[in-house]
């Protein structure tokens, strides 16, 4: 996903996608362990680029609240 659509996303919906984003990575990291070649290689990449994202994303709307 692209970072200007992961912004106007909800923290809520944030949350919902980061979990489902590192059962998708543990899922592909399983794939790879047992030693079947995965159909796109450059999803793990990706997905933990996107994952690095959100997290970043839900730190700064959380970082005015503690303030």
């Amino acid at each position: 996903m692209k970072f200007k659509e992961l912004v106007a996303m909800g923290q809520p919906d944030l949350k919902l996608k980061l979990t489902e984003l590192q059962k998708d990575l543990m899922k592909d990291n399983a794939q790879v362990a047992s030693g079947t070649l995965p159909k796109n290689p450059g999803k793990i990449k990706l997905t933990k680029k996107t994952i690095a994202k959100i997290k970043q994303i839900l730190a700064q709307k959380e970082a005015p609240n503690k303030a």
